[in-house]
């Protein structure tokens, strides 16, 4: 189970406090949650879907906006990913918050050339967003935070040519479902940390084509970046929302 607040120091408590406080300044930024929304959030069972899971039930208690809030994990049968269910299940229960759990298969064996986390992902989203319409849900929490936001900026602009990345709310189905990110002003430090301070459990079984994708690669591109300069992360976020038209071929 993870810890309370009682025994903590002063600054676990203040990280606790910052990570709650960026989520609700990127609810509010993105215009994520609009009264009597009917929210589904992603548990993966990783640190940041359960990071984006406390904070969302925080926010439903003491917020201003009245709103509806579940989960949903998603278990893949053909992938040696596992998470402690029955930790989730007590977690839930200490949050008042009712988890879903759906299981897939991704076939990979006849995935051909595709890369697996490609495949795997598609299905995992197509059950989400499957489990969401047929539920009555409006809207989606996905725990993507700004990282996963620049990775995917660099990816896209290295092996696409496009300028594109994770917008904090998009619209899907001619606006019938939002995908909605509540982590996106966080860094991936910010999370390990709470997660830390919170004592998340590991994984039981760690995927094992996480380390065989671009994504690691454009990870490890911004770490270099942020050798040149501290803020090239930050930066390179920031500038999503400041292109110049007029400056550009």
């Amino acid at each position: 189970m993870s810890m309370g607040t009682e025994n903590m120091s002063k600054s676990a408590k203040k990280h606790l406090e910052h990570v709650r406080n960026y989520m609700a300044k990127a609810i509010h930024q993105y215009n994520m949650i609009v009264p009597d929304d009917k929210i589904l959030v992603a548990v993966s069972g990783g640190k940041d879907s359960l990071v984006m899971l406390e904070g969302l039930v925080a926010l439903q208690q003491f917020g201003d906006i009245r709103f509806e809030l579940e989960g949903i994990h998603i278990q893949v049968s053909d992938v040696p990913y596992q998470i402690d269910e029955l930790w989730l299940k007590e977690l839930a229960g200490q949050l008042g918050i009712k988890i879903h759990t759906v299981q897939i298969e991704a076939g990979l064996e006849r995935r051909g050339k595709k890369a697996p986390c490609f495949v795997c992902s598609w299905h995992r989203r197509k059950a989400l967003f499957t489990f969401a319409k047929s539920h009555g849900f409006n809207s989606v929490a996905l725990g993507h935070h700004m990282d996963d936001a620049v990775e995917t900026l660099i990816i896209n602009m290295t092996y696409h040519a496009n300028v594109s990345s994770l917008p904090g709310k998009l619209s899907m189905f001619d606006g019938a479902l939002f995908l909605i990110r509540p982590l996106i002003l966080l860094t991936d430090t910010d999370t390990m940390a709470y997660a830390k301070i919170k004592q998340y459990p590991p994984l039981k079984n760690e995927c094992p084509y996480e380390d065989k994708t671009r994504r690691t690669t454009a990870r490890q591109l911004i770490k270099n970046m942020e050798v040149i300069h501290p803020k090239a992360k930050q930066n390179l976020f920031n500038s999503l929302q400041h292109i110049d038209n007029e400056y550009l071929p």
